[in-house]
């Protein structure tokens, strides 16, 4: 039997390549990003980490001895121009610094961020400084993130959570209720955004509503990491799910 004749390209990724580091346990992040990432000559790998089920600071600060081998698992032929580690509370208690670490061990030459790094980098982008939080998590990680959010110079004036410590409990809160607890917590005191935490929520269909209900910006974790993942690739799509972040 002789062999077909063939012609190469550079692969699937001819706009750009990204890989994400998502949590054994999540499982939302991946249908988000369908909304916020344009599929034209985007190349998106997935690898999956290990992670216990309850969302604790100690669960989550055990997750660094593990990036490096998860990041390890995407395709290392693929010439990925950003790699995206997928936990918002882990970035808060792990470290933003030991986190670019873990992954530039494995891809050195590859940009890094994280949802924290995302938001801070949306936060800014959008001239955001008085800004309400919506989380899902418990009140030691819900802290973890506001004192990270108050060390990189934003006010985080106002603090909500579902108080779920739970991962699969928050993959199943409705967009609905993420939709009211963004509408209510805004009303609180006047800020210039929402921000709502967590790669487990599910955003996708609701920032829209939600920030044409409220009038000022809302940012979430998924969205935010996705589009800061493209900015970093180069990418300048403004997909309608993103809102208002899409535009900057």
């Amino acid at each position: 039997m002789s062999a077909l004749p063939f012609a190469l390209d550079d692969g699937p990724g001819t706009r750009a390549t990204m890989g994400t580091v998502v949590l054994k346990t999540d499982e939302t992040i991946e249908a988000d990003f369908r909304a916020f990432i344009p599929t034209d000559g985007i190349a998106l790998y997935h690898t999956r980490i290990p992670f216990e089920p309850t969302v604790t600071s100690e669960t989550l600060a055990r997750m660094e001895d593990n990036i490096s081998t998860s990041v390890g698992l995407l395709p290392e032929t693929a010439p990925f121009d950003v790699i995206g580690y997928g936990c918002t509370s882990a970035s808060a208690v792990i470290g933003e610094e030991r986190i670019t670490a873990q992954v530039q061990s494995v891809y050195p030459k590859t940009a890094v961020t994280n949802p924290l790094s995302a938001t801070k980098a949306a936060l800014g982008a959008l001239n955001v400084k008085r800004v309400a939080v919506v989380t899902p998590y418990v009140a030691e990680v819900s802290e973890a993130l506001r004192n990270r959010l108050s060390d990189a110079g934003f006010d985080p004036c106002v603090l909500t959570s579902f108080e779920q410590i739970e991962d699969a409990t928050v993959a199943r809160i409705t967009p609905q209720s993420i939709y009211d607890a963004i509408v209510s917590t805004a009303a609180i005191e006047k800020v210039d955004a929402v921000f709502v935490s967590c790669t487990s929520l599910r955003t996708a269909d609701v920032i829209l509503k939600a920030e044409n209900a409220v009038g000022i910006p809302v940012v979430s974790s998924n969205q935010a990491l996705a589009w800061h993942m493209m900015r970093l690739a180069g990418i300048k799509d403004a997909p309608s799910a993103m809102g208002r972040l899409g535009l900057v």
